[in-house]
Protein backbone atom coordinates (compact mmCIF):
# COMPACT_ATOMS: atom_id res chain seq x y z
CA UNK A 1 0.00 0.00 0.00
CA UNK A 2 3.17 2.45 0.86
CA UNK A 3 4.36 1.68 -2.23
CA UNK A 4 1.38 2.82 -4.53
CA UNK A 5 1.18 5.58 -1.90
CA UNK A 6 4.72 6.83 -3.20
CA UNK A 7 4.19 6.10 -7.06
CA UNK A 8 0.49 8.08 -6.95
CA UNK A 9 2.25 10.98 -4.79
CA UNK A 10 6.07 11.06 -7.04
CA UNK A 11 3.63 11.07 -10.68
CA UNK A 12 1.45 13.92 -9.15
CA UNK A 13 4.51 15.15 -8.55
CA UNK A 14 6.05 14.77 -11.75
CA UNK A 15 2.58 15.30 -13.74
CA UNK A 16 2.60 19.28 -12.40
CA UNK A 17 6.04 19.50 -13.23
CA UNK A 18 4.99 19.11 -16.71
CA UNK A 19 1.67 21.21 -16.00
CA UNK A 20 3.90 23.95 -15.15
CA UNK A 21 6.42 23.77 -17.90
CA UNK A 22 3.69 23.48 -20.52
CA UNK A 23 1.47 26.66 -18.71
CA UNK A 24 4.82 28.66 -18.75
CA UNK A 25 5.70 28.33 -22.59
CA UNK A 26 1.88 29.25 -23.82
CA UNK A 27 2.18 32.06 -21.21
CA UNK A 28 5.82 33.40 -22.69
CA UNK A 29 4.55 32.72 -26.20
CA UNK A 30 0.87 35.01 -25.50
CA UNK A 31 1.94 37.25 -23.06
CA UNK A 32 1.67 40.84 -24.53
CA UNK A 33 4.44 42.67 -25.02
CA UNK A 34 2.80 46.02 -25.23
CA UNK A 35 1.77 45.79 -21.52
CA UNK A 36 5.11 44.10 -20.49
CA UNK A 37 6.52 47.47 -21.97
CA UNK A 38 4.38 49.24 -19.89
CA UNK A 39 5.38 47.51 -16.62
CA UNK A 40 8.40 47.72 -17.63
CA UNK A 41 8.35 51.98 -17.83
CA UNK A 42 6.86 51.51 -14.36
CA UNK A 43 9.73 50.07 -13.03
CA UNK A 44 8.84 46.05 -12.86
CA UNK A 45 11.11 43.87 -11.65
CA UNK A 46 9.32 40.62 -13.08
CA UNK A 47 8.00 42.64 -16.26
CA UNK A 48 11.94 43.63 -17.24
CA UNK A 49 12.96 39.97 -16.23
CA UNK A 50 10.00 38.65 -19.09
CA UNK A 51 11.65 41.36 -21.24
CA UNK A 52 15.27 39.23 -21.10
CA UNK A 53 13.53 36.25 -21.46
CA UNK A 54 11.67 37.32 -24.13
CA UNK A 55 14.87 38.77 -26.57
CA UNK A 56 15.86 35.23 -27.04
CA UNK A 57 12.82 33.84 -27.80
CA UNK A 58 14.60 30.21 -29.10
CA UNK A 59 16.42 29.56 -25.90
CA UNK A 60 13.58 29.88 -23.74
CA UNK A 61 11.32 27.53 -25.66
CA UNK A 62 14.57 25.14 -26.26
CA UNK A 63 14.61 25.23 -22.48
CA UNK A 64 11.38 25.15 -21.71
CA UNK A 65 10.86 21.97 -24.25
CA UNK A 66 13.51 19.94 -22.86
CA UNK A 67 12.62 20.15 -19.13
CA UNK A 68 8.95 19.45 -20.35
CA UNK A 69 10.04 16.34 -21.98
CA UNK A 70 12.67 15.41 -19.13
CA UNK A 71 9.45 15.57 -17.31
CA UNK A 72 7.57 13.12 -19.09
CA UNK A 73 10.39 10.49 -20.03
CA UNK A 74 10.94 10.28 -16.30
CA UNK A 75 7.05 9.64 -15.95
CA UNK A 76 6.81 7.28 -18.58
CA UNK A 77 9.69 5.04 -17.35
CA UNK A 78 9.18 5.50 -13.73
CA UNK A 79 5.32 4.38 -13.97
CA UNK A 80 6.30 1.40 -16.37
CA UNK A 81 8.54 0.20 -14.08
CA UNK A 82 6.25 0.27 -11.19
CA UNK A 83 3.62 -1.51 -13.37
CA UNK A 84 5.87 -4.65 -14.81
CA UNK A 85 7.24 -4.94 -11.00
CA UNK A 86 2.69 -4.84 -9.67
CA UNK A 87 0.75 -5.55 -12.10
CA UNK A 88 0.16 -8.61 -14.92
CA UNK A 89 0.86 -7.89 -18.59
CA UNK A 90 -3.42 -6.84 -19.50
CA UNK A 91 -3.40 -4.50 -16.56
CA UNK A 92 0.11 -3.28 -17.83
CA UNK A 93 -1.79 -1.97 -20.71
CA UNK A 94 -4.56 -0.21 -18.75
CA UNK A 95 -2.07 1.64 -17.10
CA UNK A 96 -0.39 2.90 -19.85
CA UNK A 97 -3.58 4.27 -21.73
CA UNK A 98 -4.83 5.94 -18.02
CA UNK A 99 -1.56 7.70 -17.32
CA UNK A 100 -1.43 8.94 -21.03
CA UNK A 101 -4.90 10.42 -20.87
CA UNK A 102 -3.70 11.83 -17.45
CA UNK A 103 -0.67 13.60 -18.67
CA UNK A 104 -2.85 14.78 -21.80
CA UNK A 105 -5.53 16.28 -19.77
CA UNK A 106 -3.94 17.69 -16.50
CA UNK A 107 -0.25 18.55 -18.08
CA UNK A 108 -1.04 19.89 -21.06
CA UNK A 109 -4.57 20.78 -22.09
CA UNK A 110 -5.75 22.06 -18.78
CA UNK A 111 -2.60 24.04 -18.38
CA UNK A 112 -2.10 25.41 -21.61
CA UNK A 113 -5.88 26.53 -22.23
CA UNK A 114 -5.36 28.71 -18.68
CA UNK A 115 -2.25 29.61 -19.58
CA UNK A 116 -4.11 31.50 -22.59
CA UNK A 117 -6.32 33.35 -20.69
CA UNK A 118 -4.21 34.78 -18.18
CA UNK A 119 -1.10 35.02 -20.27
CA UNK A 120 0.06 38.38 -18.85
CA UNK A 121 -0.61 37.51 -15.08
CA UNK A 122 1.34 33.81 -15.26
CA UNK A 123 4.00 35.34 -17.30
CA UNK A 124 4.77 37.70 -14.65
CA UNK A 125 4.33 34.75 -11.74
CA UNK A 126 7.00 32.20 -13.49
CA UNK A 127 9.62 34.43 -14.94
CA UNK A 128 11.47 34.00 -11.54
CA UNK A 129 11.82 30.36 -11.54
CA UNK A 130 11.47 29.94 -15.82
CA UNK A 131 14.81 32.57 -15.61
CA UNK A 132 16.60 30.05 -13.26
CA UNK A 133 16.18 27.44 -15.17
CA UNK A 134 17.13 28.95 -17.79
CA UNK A 135 20.34 29.54 -16.44
CA UNK A 136 20.49 25.82 -15.60
CA UNK A 137 20.19 24.48 -18.67
CA UNK A 138 21.98 26.53 -20.58
CA UNK A 139 24.65 23.70 -21.74
CA UNK A 140 21.68 22.26 -23.37
CA UNK A 141 19.97 24.69 -24.83
CA UNK A 142 23.11 25.68 -26.76
CA UNK A 143 24.15 22.38 -27.97
CA UNK A 144 20.45 21.33 -29.40
CA UNK A 145 20.79 24.77 -30.91
CA UNK A 146 23.95 24.17 -32.79
CA UNK A 147 22.39 21.01 -33.52
CA UNK A 148 19.14 22.15 -34.67
CA UNK A 149 21.30 24.92 -37.02
CA UNK A 150 23.53 22.11 -38.28
CA UNK A 151 20.79 20.05 -38.84
CA UNK A 152 18.22 22.68 -40.58
CA UNK A 153 20.78 25.24 -41.85
CA UNK A 154 20.65 28.69 -41.10
CA UNK A 155 18.06 31.11 -40.29
CA UNK A 156 16.69 32.88 -44.34
CA UNK A 157 15.66 36.05 -43.68
CA UNK A 158 12.66 37.09 -45.25
CA UNK A 159 11.87 40.66 -45.75
CA UNK A 160 8.77 40.23 -47.62
CA UNK A 161 7.25 37.23 -45.26
CA UNK A 162 7.82 39.82 -41.96
CA UNK A 163 6.18 42.56 -43.83
CA UNK A 164 3.24 40.48 -44.42
CA UNK A 165 2.78 39.40 -41.26
CA UNK A 166 3.16 42.75 -39.61
CA UNK A 167 0.02 43.58 -42.24
CA UNK A 168 -1.65 40.47 -40.74
CA UNK A 169 -1.18 41.52 -37.11
CA UNK A 170 -2.68 45.26 -37.81
CA UNK A 171 -5.72 43.90 -39.36
CA UNK A 172 -5.93 41.41 -36.56
CA UNK A 173 -5.86 44.29 -33.95
CA UNK A 174 -7.43 46.92 -36.05
CA UNK A 175 -11.11 46.14 -35.17
CA UNK A 176 -14.24 46.51 -36.56
CA UNK A 177 -14.91 50.24 -36.06
CA UNK A 178 -14.57 52.16 -39.23
CA UNK A 179 -11.99 54.53 -37.75
CA UNK A 180 -9.87 51.90 -36.33
CA UNK A 181 -9.98 49.78 -39.93
CA UNK A 182 -9.17 53.82 -41.66
CA UNK A 183 -6.49 53.38 -39.43
CA UNK A 184 -5.28 49.80 -39.93
CA UNK A 185 -5.18 50.93 -43.90
CA UNK A 186 -2.64 54.07 -42.99
CA UNK A 187 -0.56 51.79 -41.16
CA UNK A 188 -0.30 49.05 -43.80
CA UNK A 189 0.05 51.75 -46.55
CA UNK A 190 3.07 53.09 -44.96
CA UNK A 191 4.52 49.39 -45.03
CA UNK A 192 3.81 49.39 -48.21
CA UNK A 193 6.04 52.55 -49.25
CA UNK A 194 9.28 51.17 -47.57
CA UNK A 195 10.50 50.58 -51.44
CA UNK A 196 8.39 52.65 -53.32
CA UNK A 197 9.91 55.75 -55.08
CA UNK A 198 8.70 59.04 -56.42
CA UNK A 199 8.31 57.95 -59.64
CA UNK A 200 4.98 55.79 -59.16
CA UNK A 201 3.50 58.67 -57.07
CA UNK A 202 4.04 61.88 -58.84
CA UNK A 203 2.49 64.01 -61.13
CA UNK A 204 3.78 62.94 -64.60
CA UNK A 205 4.48 65.75 -67.38
CA UNK A 206 2.18 65.18 -69.68
CA UNK A 207 -0.63 66.47 -67.32
CA UNK A 208 1.86 69.03 -65.18
CA UNK A 209 0.21 72.52 -65.27
CA UNK A 210 3.57 74.70 -66.79
CA UNK A 211 4.29 78.65 -67.73
CA UNK A 212 6.68 79.57 -70.51
CA UNK A 213 8.29 82.41 -69.37
CA UNK A 214 7.72 84.60 -72.83
CA UNK A 215 3.79 84.17 -72.00
CA UNK A 216 1.97 87.51 -71.43
CA UNK A 217 0.54 89.00 -68.31
CA UNK A 218 -2.98 88.26 -69.16
CA UNK A 219 -1.48 84.43 -70.24
CA UNK A 220 0.16 83.67 -66.63
CA UNK A 221 -2.70 85.07 -65.14
CA UNK A 222 -5.13 82.98 -66.92
CA UNK A 223 -3.01 79.99 -66.22
CA UNK A 224 -2.81 80.41 -62.29
CA UNK A 225 -6.34 81.16 -62.25
CA UNK A 226 -7.50 78.12 -63.73
CA UNK A 227 -5.54 75.85 -62.12
CA UNK A 228 -5.93 74.03 -59.09
CA UNK A 229 -2.66 74.66 -57.87
CA UNK A 230 -0.78 77.15 -56.36
CA UNK A 231 3.03 76.54 -57.16
CA UNK A 232 3.23 76.14 -60.95
CA UNK A 233 6.72 74.82 -62.54
CA UNK A 234 8.12 77.98 -65.36
CA UNK A 235 10.36 76.83 -68.88
CA UNK A 236 12.69 78.78 -70.52
CA UNK A 237 12.76 77.07 -74.35
CA UNK A 238 11.38 73.52 -73.30
CA UNK A 239 9.75 71.89 -70.65
CA UNK A 240 12.83 70.12 -69.79
CA UNK A 241 13.87 73.65 -68.83
CA UNK A 242 12.78 74.37 -65.47
CA UNK A 243 13.95 77.66 -64.65
CA UNK A 244 11.84 78.43 -61.38
CA UNK A 245 8.35 77.95 -59.88
CA UNK A 246 5.51 80.36 -59.99
CA UNK A 247 3.86 80.95 -56.48
CA UNK A 248 0.23 82.01 -56.89
CA UNK A 249 0.56 83.89 -53.56
CA UNK A 250 3.92 85.57 -54.51
CA UNK A 251 1.91 86.57 -57.41
CA UNK A 252 -0.28 88.38 -55.65
CA UNK A 253 1.60 90.27 -53.55
CA UNK A 254 3.66 91.07 -56.80
CA UNK A 255 -0.16 92.60 -57.79
CA UNK A 256 -0.81 93.88 -54.79
CA UNK A 257 2.84 95.88 -54.55
CA UNK A 258 1.51 97.58 -57.67
CA UNK A 259 -2.47 97.77 -56.72
CA UNK A 260 -3.43 95.45 -59.09
CA UNK A 261 -2.73 98.21 -61.49
CA UNK A 262 -0.48 97.72 -64.46
CA UNK A 263 -0.78 94.08 -65.02
CA UNK A 264 1.41 94.18 -68.31
CA UNK A 265 4.62 95.09 -65.84
CA UNK A 266 4.79 91.52 -64.42
CA UNK A 267 8.23 89.62 -65.10
CA UNK A 268 8.34 85.90 -64.08
CA UNK A 269 11.72 86.19 -63.20
CA UNK A 270 11.16 89.05 -60.63
CA UNK A 271 8.43 86.59 -58.97
CA UNK A 272 9.35 82.81 -59.17
CA UNK A 273 11.72 80.84 -56.68
CA UNK A 274 14.31 78.53 -57.01
CA UNK A 275 13.32 75.11 -57.96
CA UNK A 276 14.19 71.75 -56.26
CA UNK A 277 15.21 68.91 -58.29
CA UNK A 278 14.30 65.66 -57.20
CA UNK A 279 15.62 62.18 -59.11
CA UNK A 280 12.95 59.79 -59.77
CA UNK A 281 14.62 57.21 -58.06
CA UNK A 282 14.25 58.54 -54.47
CA UNK A 283 12.37 56.53 -52.33
CA UNK A 284 9.13 58.28 -51.25
CA UNK A 285 10.21 57.84 -46.99
CA UNK A 286 13.26 59.36 -47.94
CA UNK A 287 11.69 62.20 -50.17
CA UNK A 288 9.40 62.98 -47.07
CA UNK A 289 12.23 63.28 -44.63
CA UNK A 290 13.65 66.00 -47.16
CA UNK A 291 10.69 67.89 -47.55
CA UNK A 292 10.51 68.02 -43.60
CA UNK A 293 14.28 69.20 -43.58
CA UNK A 294 14.09 71.55 -46.44
CA UNK A 295 10.81 72.70 -45.49
CA UNK A 296 9.69 72.36 -49.09
CA UNK A 297 6.58 71.45 -50.50
CA UNK A 298 7.22 71.05 -53.89
CA UNK A 299 9.95 69.35 -55.95
CA UNK A 300 10.51 68.46 -59.90
CA UNK A 301 11.28 65.46 -60.71
CA UNK A 302 13.51 64.77 -62.99
CA UNK A 303 15.81 61.25 -64.63
CA UNK A 304 19.27 60.77 -64.67
CA UNK A 305 19.70 62.89 -67.43
CA UNK A 306 18.18 65.77 -66.02
CA UNK A 307 15.05 65.80 -68.35
CA UNK A 308 11.33 66.47 -66.42
CA UNK A 309 9.71 63.48 -65.26
CA UNK A 310 6.64 65.59 -63.08
CA UNK A 311 6.27 67.02 -59.97
CA UNK A 312 5.51 65.82 -56.63
CA UNK A 313 4.03 67.74 -54.12
CA UNK A 314 3.67 66.41 -49.89
CA UNK A 315 0.22 65.99 -50.56
CA UNK A 316 0.94 63.30 -53.13
CA UNK A 317 3.03 62.00 -50.27
CA UNK A 318 0.80 61.94 -47.62
CA UNK A 319 -2.05 60.49 -49.76
CA UNK A 320 -0.10 57.71 -50.50
CA UNK A 321 -0.41 57.55 -46.30
CA UNK A 322 -3.70 58.42 -45.36
CA UNK A 323 -5.97 58.09 -48.76
CA UNK A 324 -7.06 60.95 -51.07
CA UNK A 325 -6.98 64.85 -49.48
CA UNK A 326 -9.83 66.62 -51.12
CA UNK A 327 -10.18 70.14 -50.83
CA UNK A 328 -12.75 72.73 -52.31
CA UNK A 329 -10.20 73.11 -55.95
CA UNK A 330 -9.67 69.20 -56.01
CA UNK A 331 -11.19 67.95 -59.05
CA UNK A 332 -11.66 64.30 -60.23
CA UNK A 333 -9.28 62.43 -61.47
CA UNK A 334 -8.19 64.52 -64.42
CA UNK A 335 -8.25 62.68 -67.69
CA UNK A 336 -11.18 60.16 -66.94
CA UNK A 337 -14.61 60.69 -68.63
CA UNK A 338 -17.40 58.35 -67.72
CA UNK A 339 -19.32 57.39 -70.52
CA UNK A 340 -23.46 56.67 -70.34
CA UNK A 341 -22.41 52.85 -71.48
CA UNK A 342 -20.73 52.45 -68.34
CA UNK A 343 -17.37 52.92 -70.21
CA UNK A 344 -14.33 55.28 -69.52
CA UNK A 345 -12.85 57.74 -71.56
CA UNK A 346 -8.74 57.82 -70.57
CA UNK A 347 -5.88 60.07 -71.29
CA UNK A 348 -3.03 57.80 -71.90
CA UNK A 349 -1.23 59.88 -69.47
CA UNK A 350 -3.08 59.17 -65.98
CA UNK A 351 -1.08 57.05 -63.72
CA UNK A 352 -2.75 53.41 -63.17
CA UNK A 353 -2.22 54.81 -59.76
CA UNK A 354 -4.85 57.67 -59.99
CA UNK A 355 -7.15 54.99 -61.84
CA UNK A 356 -6.60 52.03 -59.73
CA UNK A 357 -7.22 55.03 -56.19
CA UNK A 358 -10.32 56.44 -57.94
CA UNK A 359 -12.16 53.55 -59.34
CA UNK A 360 -11.25 50.54 -57.01
CA UNK A 361 -9.38 48.72 -59.31
CA UNK A 362 -6.03 46.67 -59.41
CA UNK A 363 -4.09 46.73 -62.12
CA UNK A 364 -0.61 46.39 -61.73
CA UNK A 365 1.64 49.05 -62.11
CA UNK A 366 5.15 47.49 -61.33
CA UNK A 367 6.45 48.27 -64.76
CA UNK A 368 4.85 51.55 -65.91
CA UNK A 369 2.97 54.14 -64.38
CA UNK A 370 0.60 55.56 -66.94
CA UNK A 371 -2.44 53.95 -68.70
CA UNK A 372 -0.66 54.07 -72.06
CA UNK A 373 2.87 52.59 -70.71
CA UNK A 374 0.57 49.67 -69.84
CA UNK A 375 -1.07 48.81 -72.72
CA UNK A 376 2.55 49.48 -74.47
CA UNK A 377 3.93 47.11 -71.89
CA UNK A 378 1.10 43.99 -71.98
CA UNK A 379 0.72 44.14 -76.04
CA UNK A 380 4.57 44.48 -77.12
CA UNK A 381 3.55 46.64 -79.58
CA UNK A 382 2.38 50.19 -80.57
CA UNK A 383 -0.98 50.05 -81.64
CA UNK A 384 -3.25 51.73 -83.81
CA UNK A 385 -6.54 53.95 -83.20
CA UNK A 386 -9.08 51.84 -83.43
CA UNK A 387 -7.45 48.24 -81.90
CA UNK A 388 -8.49 46.39 -78.97
CA UNK A 389 -6.77 44.34 -76.02
CA UNK A 390 -7.95 42.46 -73.07
CA UNK A 391 -6.01 42.97 -69.81
CA UNK A 392 -6.13 42.12 -66.25
CA UNK A 393 -10.39 42.07 -66.64
CA UNK A 394 -10.24 44.82 -68.72
CA UNK A 395 -10.79 46.11 -72.31
CA UNK A 396 -8.67 48.56 -73.85
CA UNK A 397 -10.02 50.43 -77.06
CA UNK A 398 -7.41 52.67 -78.21
CA UNK A 399 -8.75 55.92 -79.46
CA UNK A 400 -6.27 58.56 -80.55
CA UNK A 401 -2.39 58.13 -80.76
CA UNK A 402 0.08 61.21 -81.55
CA UNK A 403 3.27 59.96 -83.22
CA UNK A 404 4.23 57.06 -80.59
CA UNK A 405 2.08 58.14 -78.22
CA UNK A 406 -1.20 56.45 -76.76
CA UNK A 407 -3.09 59.92 -75.67
CA UNK A 408 -6.74 59.02 -75.57
CA UNK A 409 -8.26 55.33 -74.67
CA UNK A 410 -11.99 54.01 -73.70
CA UNK A 411 -11.92 51.17 -70.96
CA UNK A 412 -14.44 48.58 -70.11
CA UNK A 413 -14.17 47.09 -66.68
CA UNK A 414 -15.55 43.07 -67.63
CA UNK A 415 -15.43 40.78 -65.01
CA UNK A 416 -14.32 37.23 -65.73
CA UNK A 417 -12.39 38.27 -69.01
CA UNK A 418 -8.67 36.33 -69.12
CA UNK A 419 -5.67 37.75 -69.61
CA UNK A 420 -5.63 36.88 -73.33
CA UNK A 421 -3.87 39.82 -75.54
CA UNK A 422 -6.06 39.75 -77.87
CA UNK A 423 -5.20 42.33 -80.85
Amino acid sequence: MNEILIFVSIIVFLIICSAFFSCSETALTAVSEARINELVTQGSKRAKLIEKILKNREKMISTILIGNNFINVIASVYATSFAIMYFHQAQLILVTIFLTIILVIFAEVIPKTYALKNADQISLSVAPLINMIIFILTPATLFTAKLARILTGPEIEDDEAKTEELKGMIRLHAGEESRAIERGKMMSSMLDMEDVTIEAVMTHRGTVTMIDEKSSPSEILKIVGQSPFTRIPVYSGTKDNIIGILHAKELFRYLQKNNFQNVQSINLTNIIIEPYFAPETTLILDQLEIFRGRKEHFAVVVNEYGDLRGIITLEDILEEIVGEIDDETDLDVEGVKPQPDGSLIVDGSVTIRDLNRSLGWNLPDENYNTLAGLVLYESRTIPDPGQEFRFFNVKFRILQKKENFLSKLRLWNEVGLTNEKNK
